[in-house]
C-alpha cells in the first residue's frame, strides 16, 4: 500500500455474534435485530381489575419511568397491543372476557401476571375467584407482591425483554 499504510481485514461473524466494522457498520443476524427492536417497543394492554392498578399507575411517574424500557404507551385496544398485563383479581365471570382479549391480540404476544391475585388468586379462597390466570391464558412473566412494588414490575419487564430478545423471531412471508 502507499505511504506505509497496511491492509486490514474486516472481522467475520463467528457463531452468530455481532461484529462492528469501524464506527459506521454493524453486522448481525436479522433474527437478533428484530428481537432487539421488539424488546424496546412493547405496547401493553392493562387489564386492571383491582388495587394493583394503583401500583401500575406509579410506573409512569418520575422515579420509575417505564418509558425508559419502551413500554410506556398503553393500548386500550387488544388489536394494537402485544403485552397483556393482567393487573389484579380475575373472577370467573371475567375469565371469558380475558380469554377474548388475549385471542384478539396481535402476534407475537406476551402475558404478565401482575400481583398475587393474578398469579395465584391471592388471599381469596372462594369459588368466584380464578386461582391464577395461567388457567385461562399462558403467562410469560409473574410479578410477585400484594400489591407488587414498581421495582418488581420493572424487574419482570426486563426479564420479559430478555425473553423476547433471545427467542426465535417468526418472520411472516420469509422462508425460515
Amino acid at each position: 500500500m502507499e505511504n506505509g499504510q497496511t491492509l486490514t481485514t474486516t472481522p467475520r461473524l463467528q457463531g452468530g455474534d455481532e461484529a462492528l466494522l469501524g464506527d459506521a457498520v454493524v453486522l448481525t443476524q436479522i433474527d437478533k435485530a428484530i428481537g432487539w427492536a421488539r424488546k424496546y417497543s412493547i405496547f401493553p394492554y392493562p387489564f386492571a381489575t383491582a388495587c394493583c392498578a394503583m401500583e401500575y399507575m406509579a410506573l409512569s411517574m418520575t422515579p420509575y419511568d417505564i418509558d425508559r424500557f419502551g413500554a410506556l404507551l398503553p393500548r386500550f385496544s387488544p388489536r394494537q397491543a402485544d403485552l397483556l398485563m393482567v393487573i389484579g383479581t380475575v373472577t370467573c365471570r371475567q375469565a371469558p372476557i380475558l380469554k377474548r382479549v388475549y385471542e384478539q391480540m396481535t402476534e407475537p404476544k406476551w402475558v404478565m401476571a401482575f400481583g398475587a391475585c393474578a398469579s395465584t388468586g391471592g388471599f381469596y379462597d372462594n369459588y368466584t375467584t380464578v386461582a391464577g390466570i395461567d388457567r385461562i391464558v399462558p403467562v410469560d412473566v409473574y410479578v410477585p407482591g400484594c400489591p407488587p412494588r414498581p421495582e418488581n414490575v420493572l424487574d419482570a419487564l426486563m426479564a420479559l425483554q430478555r425473553k423476547i430478545h433471545s427467542q426465535k423471531q417468526k418472520l411472516r412471508g420469509m422462508a425460515a
